[in-house]
Protein backbone atom coordinates (compact mmCIF):
# COMPACT_ATOMS: atom_id res chain seq x y z
CA UNK A 1 0.00 0.00 0.00
CA UNK A 2 1.03 3.45 -0.93
CA UNK A 3 2.27 5.87 1.84
CA UNK A 4 0.19 8.97 2.47
CA UNK A 5 1.52 12.03 0.83
CA UNK A 6 3.17 13.77 3.49
CA UNK A 7 2.53 17.71 3.25
CA UNK A 8 2.66 21.27 5.13
CA UNK A 9 -0.02 23.56 5.86
CA UNK A 10 1.37 25.69 3.21
CA UNK A 11 1.06 22.87 0.66
CA UNK A 12 -2.16 21.93 1.80
CA UNK A 13 -3.92 25.35 1.12
CA UNK A 14 -2.86 25.40 -2.45
CA UNK A 15 -4.24 22.13 -2.75
CA UNK A 16 -7.24 23.81 -1.84
CA UNK A 17 -7.14 26.44 -4.34
CA UNK A 18 -5.55 24.47 -7.09
CA UNK A 19 -8.78 22.08 -6.91
CA UNK A 20 -10.86 24.69 -7.24
CA UNK A 21 -9.01 26.02 -10.35
CA UNK A 22 -9.55 22.88 -11.62
CA UNK A 23 -13.36 22.72 -10.79
CA UNK A 24 -13.75 26.06 -12.62
CA UNK A 25 -14.39 27.47 -9.81
CA UNK A 26 -11.88 30.48 -9.56
CA UNK A 27 -9.51 31.67 -11.95
CA UNK A 28 -5.87 31.82 -11.94
CA UNK A 29 -5.74 35.63 -11.37
CA UNK A 30 -8.28 35.34 -7.76
CA UNK A 31 -6.01 32.21 -7.03
CA UNK A 32 -3.05 34.54 -7.21
CA UNK A 33 -4.46 36.94 -4.99
CA UNK A 34 -5.56 34.30 -2.13
CA UNK A 35 -2.10 32.64 -1.85
CA UNK A 36 -0.70 36.07 -2.05
CA UNK A 37 1.77 35.13 -5.07
CA UNK A 38 2.49 36.26 -8.16
CA UNK A 39 0.72 35.71 -11.46
CA UNK A 40 3.21 33.84 -13.20
CA UNK A 41 4.11 31.87 -9.69
CA UNK A 42 0.22 30.66 -10.21
CA UNK A 43 1.28 29.35 -13.10
CA UNK A 44 3.87 27.36 -12.67
CA UNK A 45 2.36 25.67 -9.76
CA UNK A 46 -0.69 24.92 -11.48
CA UNK A 47 1.24 23.56 -14.66
CA UNK A 48 2.89 21.33 -11.77
CA UNK A 49 -0.39 20.06 -10.35
CA UNK A 50 -1.29 19.35 -13.84
CA UNK A 51 1.64 17.56 -14.27
CA UNK A 52 2.12 15.43 -11.04
CA UNK A 53 -1.35 15.45 -9.48
CA UNK A 54 -0.77 16.24 -5.59
CA UNK A 55 2.95 15.36 -5.25
CA UNK A 56 3.54 18.42 -7.54
CA UNK A 57 2.85 20.93 -4.89
CA UNK A 58 5.01 19.05 -2.66
CA UNK A 59 8.33 20.63 -2.29
CA UNK A 60 10.93 18.92 -4.59
CA UNK A 61 13.89 18.89 -2.28
CA UNK A 62 11.83 17.05 0.72
CA UNK A 63 13.14 13.59 1.49
CA UNK A 64 17.06 14.09 -0.40
CA UNK A 65 19.76 15.63 1.55
CA UNK A 66 20.76 18.87 2.35
CA UNK A 67 23.14 20.63 -0.29
CA UNK A 68 25.17 21.49 2.97
CA UNK A 69 24.43 17.87 4.54
CA UNK A 70 27.95 16.89 6.13
CA UNK A 71 29.74 14.29 4.88
CA UNK A 72 29.10 10.65 5.81
CA UNK A 73 33.23 10.16 7.06
CA UNK A 74 33.47 13.71 8.74
CA UNK A 75 29.58 12.50 10.69
CA UNK A 76 31.48 8.50 11.38
CA UNK A 77 34.70 10.24 12.81
CA UNK A 78 33.02 12.70 14.98
CA UNK A 79 30.62 10.53 16.60
CA UNK A 80 33.69 7.89 17.05
CA UNK A 81 35.40 10.44 18.59
CA UNK A 82 32.86 11.84 20.91
CA UNK A 83 32.66 7.96 22.01
CA UNK A 84 36.17 7.24 22.50
CA UNK A 85 37.34 10.99 24.57
CA UNK A 86 33.86 12.94 25.29
CA UNK A 87 31.38 10.64 26.19
CA UNK A 88 29.99 12.58 29.14
CA UNK A 89 30.25 15.78 27.15
CA UNK A 90 27.58 17.78 26.41
CA UNK A 91 26.74 18.77 22.71
CA UNK A 92 28.13 22.08 22.84
CA UNK A 93 31.27 21.63 25.16
CA UNK A 94 32.35 18.82 22.89
CA UNK A 95 31.62 20.59 20.06
CA UNK A 96 34.31 23.13 21.33
CA UNK A 97 36.90 20.64 21.73
CA UNK A 98 36.28 18.58 18.82
CA UNK A 99 37.02 21.91 16.49
CA UNK A 100 40.11 22.49 18.42
CA UNK A 101 40.60 18.67 16.90
CA UNK A 102 40.26 19.54 13.47
CA UNK A 103 36.87 18.17 13.57
CA UNK A 104 34.73 21.44 13.37
CA UNK A 105 30.62 20.82 13.66
CA UNK A 106 28.14 23.19 15.37
CA UNK A 107 26.91 21.90 18.51
CA UNK A 108 23.17 21.92 17.25
CA UNK A 109 24.37 19.39 14.17
CA UNK A 110 26.31 17.39 16.61
CA UNK A 111 22.95 17.32 19.27
CA UNK A 112 20.96 15.96 16.12
CA UNK A 113 23.45 13.14 15.63
CA UNK A 114 23.42 12.44 19.04
CA UNK A 115 19.64 12.39 19.65
CA UNK A 116 19.43 10.38 16.69
CA UNK A 117 21.91 7.68 18.01
CA UNK A 118 19.86 7.83 21.62
CA UNK A 119 23.01 9.18 23.46
CA UNK A 120 21.85 12.69 24.25
CA UNK A 121 17.89 13.05 25.63
CA UNK A 122 15.78 16.30 26.28
CA UNK A 123 15.46 16.75 29.70
CA UNK A 124 12.68 19.36 30.89
CA UNK A 125 12.04 19.81 34.80
CA UNK A 126 8.69 21.10 36.36
CA UNK A 127 9.78 24.49 37.22
CA UNK A 128 7.90 26.75 40.00
CA UNK A 129 7.05 30.54 39.46
CA UNK A 130 9.97 33.36 40.15
CA UNK A 131 10.15 37.13 40.14
CA UNK A 132 12.58 38.27 37.34
CA UNK A 133 15.12 40.78 39.25
CA UNK A 134 16.73 43.00 36.94
CA UNK A 135 20.44 42.93 36.95
CA UNK A 136 22.22 45.72 38.73
CA UNK A 137 23.11 48.40 36.05
CA UNK A 138 27.03 49.11 37.14
CA UNK A 139 29.91 47.39 38.18
CA UNK A 140 30.88 46.23 41.42
CA UNK A 141 27.08 47.45 42.79
CA UNK A 142 26.64 43.87 43.56
CA UNK A 143 28.69 40.45 43.67
CA UNK A 144 26.97 37.39 44.34
CA UNK A 145 29.27 34.77 46.37
CA UNK A 146 28.79 30.66 46.70
CA UNK A 147 30.97 27.99 47.47
CA UNK A 148 30.29 24.63 45.21
CA UNK A 149 30.61 21.21 46.63
CA UNK A 150 31.32 18.37 44.24
CA UNK A 151 33.69 15.62 43.49
CA UNK A 152 35.74 18.14 41.31
CA UNK A 153 38.80 16.00 40.66
CA UNK A 154 36.51 12.68 39.94
CA UNK A 155 38.93 10.73 42.55
CA UNK A 156 41.82 11.68 41.75
CA UNK A 157 41.70 13.51 45.68
CA UNK A 158 39.73 14.53 47.79
CA UNK A 159 36.81 16.25 47.33
CA UNK A 160 36.97 20.52 47.33
CA UNK A 161 34.98 22.86 47.21
CA UNK A 162 35.12 25.90 44.93
CA UNK A 163 34.48 29.41 46.05
CA UNK A 164 32.81 31.28 43.08
CA UNK A 165 32.52 34.78 42.77
CA UNK A 166 29.93 36.54 40.01
CA UNK A 167 29.32 40.12 39.51
CA UNK A 168 25.63 40.84 39.02
CA UNK A 169 25.65 43.07 36.39
CA UNK A 170 28.31 41.32 33.66
CA UNK A 171 28.64 37.68 34.51
CA UNK A 172 32.54 38.91 35.26
CA UNK A 173 33.33 35.56 37.68
CA UNK A 174 36.23 35.19 39.74
CA UNK A 175 36.60 31.66 42.06
CA UNK A 176 39.33 29.83 43.89
CA UNK A 177 39.60 26.12 44.97
CA UNK A 178 39.47 25.41 49.32
CA UNK A 179 39.54 22.16 50.85
CA UNK A 180 36.15 23.71 52.91
CA UNK A 181 33.94 26.10 52.79
CA UNK A 182 35.20 27.76 56.33
CA UNK A 183 35.50 31.71 57.28
CA UNK A 184 38.99 31.14 56.16
CA UNK A 185 38.04 29.78 52.50
CA UNK A 186 35.73 32.75 51.87
CA UNK A 187 37.97 35.63 53.28
CA UNK A 188 40.88 34.11 50.95
CA UNK A 189 38.28 34.37 48.14
CA UNK A 190 37.41 37.97 48.85
CA UNK A 191 41.02 38.99 48.94
CA UNK A 192 41.47 37.55 45.95
CA UNK A 193 38.64 39.25 44.07
CA UNK A 194 39.53 42.34 45.79
CA UNK A 195 43.30 42.73 45.30
CA UNK A 196 42.34 41.96 41.42
CA UNK A 197 39.11 44.11 40.50
CA UNK A 198 38.18 46.26 44.22
CA UNK A 199 36.20 46.27 46.67
CA UNK A 200 32.46 45.92 45.58
CA UNK A 201 29.29 47.78 46.98
CA UNK A 202 27.58 44.46 48.26
CA UNK A 203 27.50 40.80 48.90
CA UNK A 204 24.58 38.35 48.26
CA UNK A 205 25.52 35.18 49.99
CA UNK A 206 23.40 32.32 51.40
CA UNK A 207 22.36 31.68 55.13
CA UNK A 208 24.94 29.88 55.59
CA UNK A 209 26.83 30.24 59.26
CA UNK A 210 29.71 31.53 57.94
CA UNK A 211 28.07 34.77 56.84
CA UNK A 212 24.58 35.01 59.42
CA UNK A 213 24.31 33.46 62.66
CA UNK A 214 21.36 32.35 64.42
CA UNK A 215 22.51 33.44 68.34
CA UNK A 216 20.37 35.62 70.08
CA UNK A 217 21.86 38.96 70.40
CA UNK A 218 23.46 39.77 73.56
CA UNK A 219 22.39 42.58 76.01
CA UNK A 220 25.00 45.51 74.60
CA UNK A 221 23.63 44.79 71.00
CA UNK A 222 20.34 44.96 72.27
CA UNK A 223 20.58 48.11 73.69
CA UNK A 224 22.58 49.53 70.99
CA UNK A 225 20.02 48.01 68.41
CA UNK A 226 22.17 45.81 66.54
CA UNK A 227 22.07 42.82 64.93
CA UNK A 228 24.74 39.68 65.79
CA UNK A 229 27.32 39.42 63.89
CA UNK A 230 29.66 36.62 62.42
CA UNK A 231 33.37 37.05 61.59
CA UNK A 232 32.76 37.47 58.23
CA UNK A 233 30.16 39.76 58.83
CA UNK A 234 31.94 42.15 61.20
CA UNK A 235 34.98 41.97 58.34
CA UNK A 236 32.64 43.02 56.20
CA UNK A 237 31.11 46.25 58.08
CA UNK A 238 34.14 47.04 58.56
CA UNK A 239 35.08 47.17 55.17
CA UNK A 240 31.87 48.94 54.27
CA UNK A 241 30.62 46.27 52.14
CA UNK A 242 26.76 45.68 52.49
CA UNK A 243 26.32 42.10 53.26
CA UNK A 244 22.65 40.76 52.17
CA UNK A 245 21.47 36.69 52.54
CA UNK A 246 19.37 35.07 50.22
CA UNK A 247 16.12 33.19 51.77
CA UNK A 248 16.70 30.74 48.48
CA UNK A 249 18.55 29.25 46.09
CA UNK A 250 16.88 30.00 42.92
CA UNK A 251 16.99 34.87 44.62
CA UNK A 252 21.02 34.17 43.88
CA UNK A 253 20.77 32.08 40.74
CA UNK A 254 23.43 34.01 38.84
CA UNK A 255 26.02 32.24 40.76
CA UNK A 256 23.88 28.63 40.91
CA UNK A 257 23.88 28.81 37.37
CA UNK A 258 27.98 29.47 36.99
CA UNK A 259 28.35 26.66 39.78
CA UNK A 260 26.38 23.95 37.53
CA UNK A 261 28.61 25.67 34.43
CA UNK A 262 32.02 25.03 36.61
CA UNK A 263 30.67 21.68 37.30
CA UNK A 264 30.15 20.32 33.75
CA UNK A 265 32.90 22.38 32.12
CA UNK A 266 35.53 22.80 34.74
CA UNK A 267 35.78 18.95 35.48
CA UNK A 268 35.94 17.90 32.36
CA UNK A 269 38.93 20.62 31.34
CA UNK A 270 40.50 19.34 34.46
CA UNK A 271 39.89 15.86 33.84
CA UNK A 272 41.79 16.34 30.21
CA UNK A 273 44.75 18.29 31.78
CA UNK A 274 45.25 15.61 34.64
CA UNK A 275 45.23 18.11 37.28
CA UNK A 276 45.33 15.91 40.61
CA UNK A 277 46.09 18.79 43.67
CA UNK A 278 44.22 21.82 44.66
CA UNK A 279 47.60 24.44 43.71
CA UNK A 280 47.67 23.15 40.20
CA UNK A 281 43.83 23.61 39.95
CA UNK A 282 43.79 27.11 41.17
CA UNK A 283 46.82 27.90 38.68
CA UNK A 284 44.60 26.53 36.05
CA UNK A 285 41.74 28.77 37.37
CA UNK A 286 43.51 31.77 36.96
CA UNK A 287 45.61 31.25 33.75
CA UNK A 288 43.28 29.02 31.43
CA UNK A 289 39.83 28.62 32.79
CA UNK A 290 38.30 32.08 33.80
CA UNK A 291 39.91 33.98 31.38
CA UNK A 292 38.50 32.05 28.44
CA UNK A 293 35.01 31.60 30.76
CA UNK A 294 34.58 35.83 31.08
CA UNK A 295 35.78 36.32 27.30
CA UNK A 296 32.71 34.06 26.32
CA UNK A 297 30.17 34.91 28.78
CA UNK A 298 30.22 38.20 30.03
CA UNK A 299 27.68 40.67 29.04
CA UNK A 300 27.65 44.85 28.71
CA UNK A 301 26.30 46.59 31.68
CA UNK A 302 23.54 48.52 31.27
CA UNK A 303 25.71 51.51 32.67
CA UNK A 304 29.66 51.96 32.03
CA UNK A 305 30.46 52.91 35.88
CA UNK A 306 32.57 50.54 37.55
CA UNK A 307 31.85 51.09 41.20
CA UNK A 308 34.17 49.30 42.72
CA UNK A 309 36.27 50.91 45.30
CA UNK A 310 40.23 50.47 45.68
CA UNK A 311 41.53 47.85 47.86
CA UNK A 312 42.27 49.30 51.30
CA UNK A 313 45.50 49.11 53.22
CA UNK A 314 43.97 47.34 56.30
CA UNK A 315 42.50 44.65 54.08
CA UNK A 316 44.15 41.88 55.46
CA UNK A 317 43.54 42.97 59.40
CA UNK A 318 39.60 43.12 58.48
CA UNK A 319 39.65 39.65 56.88
CA UNK A 320 40.87 38.08 60.50
CA UNK A 321 39.53 36.94 63.61
CA UNK A 322 38.90 39.05 66.61
CA UNK A 323 37.57 38.82 70.11
CA UNK A 324 37.20 41.23 72.98
CA UNK A 325 38.96 39.87 76.10
CA UNK A 326 39.23 41.59 79.62
CA UNK A 327 42.44 43.38 81.23
CA UNK A 328 43.59 41.70 84.41
CA UNK A 329 45.19 44.02 87.13
CA UNK A 330 48.75 42.57 86.34
CA UNK A 331 48.08 43.64 82.75
CA UNK A 332 47.90 40.22 81.26
CA UNK A 333 45.35 38.98 78.99
CA UNK A 334 44.23 35.40 78.40
CA UNK A 335 43.39 34.22 74.82
CA UNK A 336 43.01 30.59 74.14
CA UNK A 337 45.33 28.87 76.80
CA UNK A 338 47.66 31.95 75.94
CA UNK A 339 48.89 34.64 78.02
CA UNK A 340 50.01 38.20 76.76
CA UNK A 341 51.23 41.09 79.03
CA UNK A 342 50.97 44.32 78.27
CA UNK A 343 54.00 46.44 77.92
CA UNK A 344 54.48 49.47 80.96
CA UNK A 345 54.79 51.94 78.21
CA UNK A 346 50.84 51.64 78.30
CA UNK A 347 50.39 52.34 81.62
CA UNK A 348 48.58 56.17 80.96
CA UNK A 349 45.62 54.17 79.00
CA UNK A 350 44.55 52.69 82.68
CA UNK A 351 43.72 49.52 80.93
CA UNK A 352 43.26 47.31 84.16
CA UNK A 353 39.54 46.10 84.09
CA UNK A 354 38.99 47.40 80.28
CA UNK A 355 38.18 45.16 77.09
CA UNK A 356 41.19 44.83 74.73
CA UNK A 357 40.48 43.39 71.24
CA UNK A 358 42.50 40.26 70.37
CA UNK A 359 43.04 39.64 66.71
CA UNK A 360 44.78 36.96 65.17
CA UNK A 361 45.50 37.32 61.35
CA UNK A 362 45.58 34.31 58.62
CA UNK A 363 49.02 34.00 58.70
CA UNK A 364 49.17 33.61 62.65
CA UNK A 365 50.36 37.06 63.88
CA UNK A 366 48.15 37.91 67.02
CA UNK A 367 47.81 41.65 68.18
CA UNK A 368 46.16 43.37 70.75
CA UNK A 369 44.21 46.48 70.17
CA UNK A 370 42.48 48.67 72.27
CA UNK A 371 40.69 51.94 70.61
CA UNK A 372 42.40 51.25 67.06
CA UNK A 373 45.32 51.46 68.99
CA UNK A 374 47.91 48.87 68.73
CA UNK A 375 49.31 47.56 71.58
CA UNK A 376 52.74 46.31 72.79
CA UNK A 377 52.99 42.99 74.45
CA UNK A 378 55.17 39.86 75.06
CA UNK A 379 54.12 36.33 75.13
CA UNK A 380 53.92 34.77 78.80
CA UNK A 381 55.23 31.24 78.80
CA UNK A 382 53.06 29.68 81.41
CA UNK A 383 49.88 31.70 83.15
CA UNK A 384 50.88 33.90 85.76
CA UNK A 385 50.69 33.25 89.43
CA UNK A 386 47.43 34.35 91.83
CA UNK A 387 48.37 37.22 94.45
CA UNK A 388 47.38 36.21 97.24
CA UNK A 389 44.83 37.94 99.46
CA UNK A 390 46.34 39.15 103.21
CA UNK A 391 43.59 37.13 105.19
CA UNK A 392 42.56 39.79 108.51
CA UNK A 393 44.32 40.00 111.94
CA UNK A 394 41.30 39.10 113.73
CA UNK A 395 41.47 35.62 111.28
CA UNK A 396 44.70 34.55 112.09
CA UNK A 397 44.57 35.88 115.75
CA UNK A 398 41.61 33.23 116.46
CA UNK A 399 43.14 30.66 114.05
CA UNK A 400 46.68 30.38 116.83
CA UNK A 401 45.19 31.27 119.81
CA UNK A 402 44.56 27.49 121.52
CA UNK A 403 41.53 26.66 123.43
CA UNK A 404 41.64 26.91 126.98
CA UNK A 405 41.59 23.26 129.14
CA UNK A 406 39.05 22.54 131.30
CA UNK A 407 41.50 23.79 134.51
CA UNK A 408 41.62 27.32 133.50
CA UNK A 409 40.89 29.70 135.43
CA UNK A 410 38.59 31.37 132.84
CA UNK A 411 36.81 28.15 133.37
CA UNK A 412 36.65 28.20 137.41
CA UNK A 413 34.66 31.40 137.81
CA UNK A 414 31.93 30.74 140.12
CA UNK A 415 30.06 33.23 138.64
CA UNK A 416 29.79 31.52 134.86
CA UNK A 417 31.84 33.94 133.03
CA UNK A 418 34.03 31.59 130.74
CA UNK A 419 32.29 28.30 131.26
CA UNK A 420 30.77 27.76 127.82
CA UNK A 421 27.73 27.23 126.62
CA UNK A 422 27.20 24.32 128.24
CA UNK A 423 26.87 25.77 131.73
CA UNK A 424 24.57 28.82 130.68
CA UNK A 425 22.20 26.37 128.87
CA UNK A 426 21.78 24.61 132.37
CA UNK A 427 21.49 27.74 134.38
CA UNK A 428 18.74 29.18 132.11
CA UNK A 429 16.86 25.69 131.99
CA UNK A 430 16.94 25.78 135.88
CA UNK A 431 15.66 29.50 136.08
CA UNK A 432 12.42 28.69 133.49
CA UNK A 433 12.18 25.53 136.25
CA UNK A 434 11.85 28.00 139.08
CA UNK A 435 10.21 30.50 137.41
CA UNK A 436 7.36 28.11 136.78
CA UNK A 437 7.31 26.83 140.42
CA UNK A 438 7.31 30.52 141.90
CA UNK A 439 4.38 31.49 139.69
CA UNK A 440 1.82 30.13 142.66
CA UNK A 441 3.73 32.04 145.19
CA UNK A 442 1.74 33.98 147.91
CA UNK A 443 2.94 36.66 149.26
CA UNK A 444 0.79 37.16 152.20
CA UNK A 445 1.44 33.70 153.82
CA UNK A 446 4.96 32.84 152.64
CA UNK A 447 3.11 29.97 150.89
CA UNK A 448 3.92 28.79 147.34
CA UNK A 449 0.20 28.28 146.04
CA UNK A 450 -0.30 24.70 145.01
CA UNK A 451 2.86 23.63 147.17
CA UNK A 452 1.43 23.95 150.64
CA UNK A 453 4.68 21.64 151.65
CA UNK A 454 7.12 24.54 150.93
CA UNK A 455 7.63 26.75 154.53
CA UNK A 456 8.59 30.16 154.49
CA UNK A 457 12.36 29.62 154.60
CA UNK A 458 11.97 27.30 151.11
CA UNK A 459 10.06 30.07 149.58
CA UNK A 460 12.57 32.72 150.65
CA UNK A 461 15.24 30.49 149.20
CA UNK A 462 13.55 30.21 145.52
CA UNK A 463 12.92 33.76 145.65
CA UNK A 464 16.78 34.56 146.40
CA UNK A 465 17.77 32.16 143.74
CA UNK A 466 15.42 33.86 141.39
CA UNK A 467 17.33 36.98 141.99
CA UNK A 468 20.88 35.57 141.86
CA UNK A 469 19.89 34.38 138.22
CA UNK A 470 18.14 37.68 137.17
CA UNK A 471 21.33 39.42 138.51
CA UNK A 472 23.69 37.07 136.10
CA UNK A 473 21.28 37.66 133.08
CA UNK A 474 21.26 41.65 133.79
CA UNK A 475 25.30 41.37 133.62
CA UNK A 476 25.44 39.11 130.69
CA UNK A 477 23.50 41.54 128.51
CA UNK A 478 25.48 44.21 129.35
Amino acid sequence: MEEPLKMSQKERTRLGVMQQVNAEQMPLVTAAQVLGLSYRQVKRIWRRYQQSGDAGLVHAGRGRASNRAKEQALKARVLARYAQRYPDFGPTLAAEHLAREGMAIDHETLRRWLLAQGRWSIKRRRQKHRQWRERKPCLGQLVQMDGSHHDWFEGRRAKAVLMVMIDDATNRTYAHFAEEETTRAAYDTFEGYVRRYGLPQGLYVDRDSIYKTTREPSIAEQLANARPLTQFGRAMKQLGVELDPAYSPQAKGRVERRNGLCQDRLVKEMRLAGIKDLEGANRFLKAEFLPELNRRFCVEPAQPADVHRAAPHNLAEALSWEEPRVVQQDWTVSWKGRYFQIAPGHEALCLAGKKVTVRELRNGTIQLVWAEQKLQWRELPERPAPALKAKPVATVARAMAPKPAGSHPWRQFTSGVGQGREFWRQTKAQARATRQASRGLSSRDGRLHGHPSLGTGQADLASGSLDAISEHERELRF
